[in-house]
């Protein structure tokens, strides 16, 4: 019995020294964790610290050379100059960063004295504090890496990763070149990097919806976009890239096995919708507004802006130089798109067109490109003649007119024969007043459409935009860019256009010739003109829009994107021939054919990792499959998103269009690394399990990755960080314009004959 007591005895004495042990290893194993968490912590802010500083010191070296314009700094730094002004400009862009980087030159005490006429200009002989100009972009060129750190960071990548996706960026001397000098794409870079990171944030966040971190980071991604937006108009690609994972992520919310109240799917949906779109509109709509209100006076962009806007601007030409037409004034009327005159000429449409259609043979009536005397026409009353002349009566709007050419002494019509090159649009020509007046009157008679559209409103010059539209058929008189050929001069057709809405309709008159009504010619000061703020919101999106595809002429340093991850093609910004010094836009080569390496190798992991799973079969862990296809996929879709909407762009294009893109696929390439050397070297996890299939049993092991921090990665990711840097090393010379540029060291830059380095010789 005794035995038995003390037995008990011993096994509970045992039990409590067990369970005394286990409580100190497992305060011990959370003391080791606390200090390793704590060493890692220190870690990382080292690292940021380090890639920060780095960033600065590259992109603010030698930031006062050249001191001189270079390249698109003609037109930014044109632009801040017109702001500082009040001087109204017209641009294809919007906005926000030209504003940001006129109000960079205000704090600096910049006023916009200097003009940035041409490229070579001098800063010091002008007087132009640019170096303060380029310090604004060179600071958010250099934010953008601190940025591309912690979204490597919080997307739950180990430090090696980090660094090479941070290097990617950091050592890239394109963006280093367009960083350091007064330009946007900085700016844009930097606000999609900010809607990146923040739409990761806020992914983080899904477990606790509605909470204050998760609108925080809605509402920082939603401003992040429209900041994109309001550089240029391809931040409408970041746009496509949050929207489509905000697509994916509500239709996994969507799911009913999730569970989610359809009242709570509804305030998902709600709620992207006012952070993502609606707050973002509103900020974009804002910075318009600024634009209008600091751009009050008269300018170099009056020319683009339709008559009722310009009156909204002071010191312009239409609140002097408006003046009412009347009845038999001889005018010159201007195409408000193409800014050609109607013109026409004695010389007579061919027999038959090139594709075998058949005209009338009659007079040719075009749009012309400079000042003539075959631009000038009568305007009469449809039911007169253009010597029964009835002076001193207004032309107004609805009036119906004919117009009578004077050179050739002949009246314009329309009628229904096929234009030269519309087929489906109605060619104009002339005929004899006789016949203008008798059978052909009706083909002759045209009515005065005032785009304002008030009744008995006075026709002006200068103020007044109007279509013509041809009173039996009701077509109207159209003009647009495409040439006619070597019969018609190359000038442009005149037809008229059954769709009556086109904006191609839309003329006005340019001025009255020889006028000498002392009434009429007595210039009389006006107070601008209002207009709407939506009006004017709208008008100048058309235009932007509208100039914006109108840049399709050649250059000399444009290329396709087939050629940009392959560095085909760069540009040359400046070139100072007395010290033998180029600024050259290249990437890093040994960074971007990294970068596009590992995205086709991602894309074959893909297109593998789907093939096997269709056959059954398992090759990447559960763990390693999520991260790859949500995070890795989703920088993915950054790039592609960025990338191949250009191939359907007919506009000029450059290689800093690829900017963004850049930055995506260094994102990628940071993911693919962690995911290769991760994997490189697997081992077999010690779990047997028994699969029963048919009595039969079998094992099976389970492939366990690497330590995202092992010593594989760490000499992985020292490897390629060593030729990033060696790479941006070697072209750093032509991107800091370094002087003394040798001819055995320019043959050593060009790594490809396409490459326009100078002085080879």
């Amino acid at each position: 019995m005794a035995t038995t007591k003390s037995k008990a005895s011993s096994r509970q004495q045992q039990s409590q020294t067990d369970a005394a042990t286990s409580v100190v290893k497992a305060k011990s194993t959370d003391l080791i964790s606390i200090s390793r968490s704590k060493t890692n912590a220190a870690y990382w802010s080292i690292a940021l610290l380090t890639v920060t500083l780095l960033a600065f010191a590259t992109r603010f070296y030698r930031i006062n050379h050249p001191d001189e314009v270079v390249f698109d700094e003609v037109h930014f730094g044109k632009f801040a100059s017109y702001y500082l002004q009040r001087t109204y400009f017209f641009d294809v862009h919007p906005p926000f960063a030209k504003l940001a980087l006129a109000a960079a030159g205000w704090l600096i005490g910049y006023r916009g004295h200097f003009t940035f006429n041409e490229i070579g200009d001098s800063y010091i002989r002008n007087k132009v504090p640019y170096v303060g100009l380029r310090a604004f972009p060179a600071s958010l060129g250099a934010l953008t890496i601190p940025i591309v750190f912690l979204t490597m960071k919080e997307s739950g990548y180990g430090l090696p990763a980090t660094l090479i996706a941070t290097s990617l960026v950091l050592f890239d001397n394109a963006h280093i070149g367009e960083d350091r000098l007064i330009l946007l794409d900085s700016m844009l870079v930097f606000a999609m990097a900010c809607a990146i990171y923040s739409y990761v944030k806020f992914y983080r966040q899904r477990r606790q919806p509605f909470s204050y971190n998760w609108w925080k980071w809605l509402l920082l991604t939603g401003v992040a976009l429209s900041c994109v937006m309001s550089t240029k108009y391809v931040g409408l690609f970041s746009y496509v890239t949050i929207g489509l994972a905000v697509a994916i992520d509500l239709w996994d919310i969507l799911d009913i096995e999730r569970g989610i109240p359809m009242i709570t799917v509804v305030r998902h949906v709600v709620a992207r919708l006012v952070g993502l779109i609606v707050i973002p509109f509103i900020l974009y709509l804002f910075w318009f507004y600024v634009h209008f209100s600091v751009l009050t006076k008269s300018g170099p962009g009056d020319e683009f802006m339709s008559p009722e806007f310009q009156e909204t601007l002071s010191d312009n030409p239409m609140l002097l130089e408006a003046r009412p037409v009347n009845f038999y004034d001889t005018i010159t009327l201007v195409h408000k798109e193409t800014r050609a005159y109607l013109h026409s000429h004695p010389d007579q449409y061919p027999l038959r067109y090139e594709d075998g259609r058949v005209s009338s043979q009659g007079q040719q009536v075009t749009g012309y490109p400079h000042n003539d005397t075959n631009n000038h026409w009568i305007i009469y009353p449809a039911d007169s003649t253009p010597d029964n002349r009835v002076l001193g009566r207004r032309v107004r709007n609805n009036d119906q007119i004919k117009l009578y050419h004077v050179n050739t002494n002949t009246v314009l019509l329309t009628h229904d024969v096929a234009s030269p090159l519309y087929a489906t649009n109605q060619e104009f020509t002339t005929v004899s007043p006789d016949l203008a007046a008798g059978d052909r009157s009706a083909d002759a008679t045209f009515a005065i459409r005032l785009q304002t559209g008030k009744p008995d409103e006075e026709f002006k010059t200068k103020a007044g935009l109007f279509t013509l539209q041809h009173v039996p058929t009701m077509v109207m008189m159209m003009s647009d860019s495409p040439p006619l050929p070597e019969w018609g001069f190359k000038q442009q057709e005149i037809n008229g256009n059954k769709k009556v809405a086109d904006s191609r309709n839309t003329w006005y008159a340019e001025s009255i010739i020889g006028l000498d009504d002392p009434a009429r010619l007595q210039t009389i000061p006006r107070e601008t003109k209002k207009m709407p703020f939506i009006s004017k919101w709208l008008h100048l999106q058309q235009l932007m829009f509208y100039h914006n595809n109108k840049l399709t002429s050649s250059h000399p340093y444009a290329s396709q994107p087939i050629e940009w991850p392959f560095l085909m093609r760069g540009v040359s910004f400046w070139t100072h021939d007395e010290d033998r010094s180029q600024i050259y836009l290249i990437g890093n080569p040994v960074g971007w054919w990294l970068s596009i390496a590992l995205i086709a190798i991602l894309v074959g992991v893909f297109s593998a990792d789907q093939l096997m799973t269709r056959r059954g079969q398992q090759a990447i862990s559960p763990a390693t499959r999520k991260r790859l296809y949500d995070s890795t996929g989703f920088f993915l879709l950054a790039w592609a998103a960025h990338y191949f909407p250009f191939y359907l762009m007919g506009r000029q294009l450059f290689l800093h269009h690829y900017l963004p893109s850049h930055l995506a696929s260094s994102l990628v390439a940071g993911a693919v690394c962690q995911f290769i050397f991760g994997r490189i070297g697997r081992r077999e996890r010690g779990v047997i399990s028994t699969l029963r299939d048919g009595g039969k049993s079998t094992s099976a092991s389970t492939p366990v990755e690497r330590d995202e921090n092992s010593m594989l990665a760490w000499t992985a990711a020292f490897a390629i960080i060593s030729a990033i840097v060696g790479g941006f090393l070697i072209f750093s010379p032509v991107t800091y314009g370094t002087p003394g540029l040798t001819i055995e060291q320019a043959n050593k830059l060009k790594w490809n004959s396409n490459w326009d380095m100078h002085y080879l010789k």
